[in-house]
């Protein structure tokens, strides 16, 4: 936008730092779903853990701190760092055999994103995310700490994840 001066970028950014603005000021006091902190506290206690977003780093950092969740992660990573998939690929690239890697998301890029790392995927679904975070600390977690995660498991996660998938976004209804 600097380069080109181009009045329709210069938009594009007052609309995006208008949504940053209007974000930090409305979501306040909204917590994670149960099982988020029980289960980043057990994985913090064997895995390196990095956040990947595409959500601004100031905004992951105010609303982790707001419910004293950064000592789990050792790295924020948000939208300025580069995509969940530069994120992946810093992170875990050449330090991590490939089934040692789990991407946690609730979006099909998040699964993309795995992939391309050759990581495996646990789905949060849609409309299921408490079930979801609760079986993830209860079970799933020790089933990919002990390899038995990748393979037929993580491809029935994986199925399952599809069917919650609505068939078109809900802005083309």
């Amino acid at each position: 936008m600097q380069k080109t001066d181009d009045p329709v970028l210069k938009q594009a950014l007052r609309w995006s730092e208008a949504v940053n603005a209007a974000v930090a000021e409305m979501v306040k006091g909204v917590g994670p779903f149960p099982f988020v902190r029980e289960s980043l506290e057990k994985i913090t206690r064997t895995a390196d853990v990095v956040v990947v977003s595409q959500t601004p780093t100031e905004a992951l950092i105010r609303e982790w701190q707001e419910h004293d969740l950064t000592r789990g992660p050792d790295v924020i990573a948000g939208q300025e760092m580069g995509s969940k998939t530069d994120h992946l690929a810093l992170a875990a690239h050449g330090k991590y055999p490939p089934n040692h890697i789990l991407m946690i998301g609730d979006a099909p890029g998040d699964r993309k994103a795995a992939r391309i790392n050759a990581a495996l995927f646990y789905p949060i679904l849609p409309g299921r995310e408490e079930d979801s975070w609760q079986k993830l600390f209860e079970q799933d977690f020790d089933k990919f700490v002990k390899g038995r995660f990748a393979g037929p498991y993580e491809q029935q996660l994986n199925d399952e994840f599809d069917r919650y998938l609505p068939a078109a976004p809900p802005w083309e209804k």
